[in-house]
């Protein structure tokens, strides 16, 4: 007998449902998977076989055939457990057909009848909602983060035993077999939203770097802080996310999409509502950080999505690692091409990062640092040009006087101090760019600059004067009116002024000090 279960999978991070298609008939005794299933598919037959039978479920010796529709895309993963499970249940008559009716089924098999968590139920189950299904049966576990992906009855089984019960009991009573899993979304931007325990009011003194990442914070700016060891560096990027305004809830469904496919969804907090901050070491692979792999997964620059990637001791990264980045910081985006298939990554980041000016960490300061001119060079050289241009803010950061040390913390600024201010210059960008698709500062284009840029005559005079002065490119040209127009905004002031271009240069001529000294 011949019958068909609805399930899901994954490509890279988009979703797309498949069609299991399963034919139990008289013959030799056999279990064929057909379709390009991958390793973990093809597996899937011994999985079921056993986990039917120590759930006292006998199958008759039968020639049994599973196709996975569409048969021109690998199926990878093992979410197709369950429904291959239960199609092999419908072939031999002991489920009606009509049981699964706009039904979603996915999950994997324990040997025990378990049905265990697996990745990628999010976009999975939007997938279903987007072509009509009204509910889902899936893992336990991943019920409510099923849940979030809007207008569906999900249903969570927690072995195979329960999930035969449920189809095989009368629609109007399944509810009180097992009740359908609900989420109030707004529960958890209300409860978790800013739980830190980090403040900015714990630094005492840098008030030009604290400065600095109030005008990054605000328009999504790339930094680079460049100081001596023990002057903040690090302490201060960790609090970046404290001044962050929470993910909106399209931000929030976004970037849980990509944790669910990366397979880093807590069961308990499906949700992401915090602005992500990843901080790679800097012997990562560039796999791991673009993403990829056999089964591809999103790496760390798609995990820091809508938050922070942060680069300490940035210059002890590969130059080839640190190249990698151009093109995502560029397009938002990370392509990878494999023999399997091309896939594109979210990649929206803003990217913090942090280092020593030379190899000891104490140059300019001759009285300690003892590097030669080529040893720094060799040190500086790890981040190209390229690279440099592309980042917004470049902060040199000074080591911390003892005055600052001693003083009082309750007379610094607390973060929530700051994301006002910070919230405010959002909001103008918010009207500001109300029509279009770009939502910081930081996303003009050249096109935007000219008209959300517009210079009086003796802004337009300085500006030609800095840009033949400080020989910039026409990226560094149109990044130091995105980051004036950042802190115009946080000034409340409709039109960028003189001091604002002043800032913005100051910011972009710290990065040329070093590298300029030492080439």
């Amino acid at each position: 007998m011949f019958s068909t279960v609805t399930a899901g999978a994954i490509s890279g991070i988009h979703s797309y449902l498949i069609q299991v298609e399963v034919d139990v008939s008289k013959g030799l005794p056999a279990f064929n998977i057909v379709g390009l299933p991958g390793a973990e598919a093809k597996e899937s037959g011994q999985r079921v076989k056993v986990a039917l039978k120590n759930s006292g479920i006998s199958l008759p010796p039968s020639h049994i055939t599973i196709n996975l529709s569409p048969a021109d895309i690998r199926k990878e993963g093992v979410s197709i457990d369950l429904p291959v499970a239960i199609g092999i249940m419908l072939s031999l008559g002991e489920i009606s057909d009509s049981a699964l009716d706009k039904t979603l089924v996915i999950g994997e098999l324990g040997l025990d009848g378990e049905v265990r968590k697996i990745n990628g139920v999010l976009p999975i189950v939007k997938c279903a909602v987007e072509s009509g299904y009204t509910s889902c049966i899936l893992p336990y576990e991943n019920a409510a983060e099923g849940a979030l992906a809007g207008d569906i009855k999900i249903i969570g089984v927690k072995n195979l035993i329960e999930c035969v019960s449920y189809l095989k009991e009368e629609k109007s009573l399944r509810d009180s077999l097992i009740k359908p899993t609900k989420v109030c979304v707004s529960d958890f931007f209300e409860n978790k939203a800013n739980n830190y325990n980090v403040d900015f009011a714990d630094i005492n003194g840098q008030s030009a770097l604290k400065r600095a990442m109030e005008v990054v914070v605000a328009g999504f700016h790339h930094v680079l802080m460049v100081g001596s060891p023990g002057s903040g560096k690090s302490m201060i990027a960790k609090r970046i996310p404290t001044i962050m305004p929470p993910l909106e809830m399209d931000e929030a469904l976004e970037v849980s999409t990509i944790y669910s496919v990366a397979g880093m969804l807590d069961s308990k907090n499906p949700l992401m509502i915090k602005r992500p901050f990843m901080s790679p070491h800097h012997s990562v692979t560039m796999s791991a950080l673009a993403g990829g792999g056999r089964i591809p997964k999103p790496g760390v620059i798609s995990l820091s999505h809508r938050g922070v990637l942060f680069l300490d001791e940035i210059a002890e990264f590969s130059r080839s690692t640190l190249d990698l980045l151009r093109q995502p910081l560029e397009d938002k985006e990370v392509h990878i091409a494999r023999v399997g298939g091309s896939f594109t990554y979210p990649a929206n980041f803003m990217l913090v990062g942090a280092m020593n000016p030379c190899p000891c960490g104490y140059y300019p300061d001759r009285g300690k640092c003892r590097c030669t001119d080529k040893e720094i060079a060799n040190y500086l050289s790890h981040i190209s040009g390229p690279i440099l241009d592309r980042i917004d803010i470049c902060v040199d950061v000074p080591k911390v006087d003892f005055g600052d040390l001693s003083a009082k913390t309750s007379a610094n600024e607390s973060s929530k101090t700051i994301m006002e201010r910070v919230l405010k210059a959002r909001a103008i960008q918010e009207e500001r760019f109300k029509n279009s698709s770009i939502r910081f500062n930081s996303e003009m284009s050249p096109k935007d600059i000219e008209k959300y840029c517009k210079l009086g005559t003796r802004e337009k005079a300085m500006i030609e004067q800095l840009f033949y002065k400080m020989d910039l490119s026409a990226r560094s040209y149109h990044r130091i009116l995105r980051v004036a127009r950042t802190i115009a905004d946080l000034d409340g002031s409709t039109d960028i002024k003189e001091m604002h271009i002043a800032e913005a240069a100051c910011y972009k001529s710290n990065a040329g000090n070093y590298w300029n000294n030492a080439s």
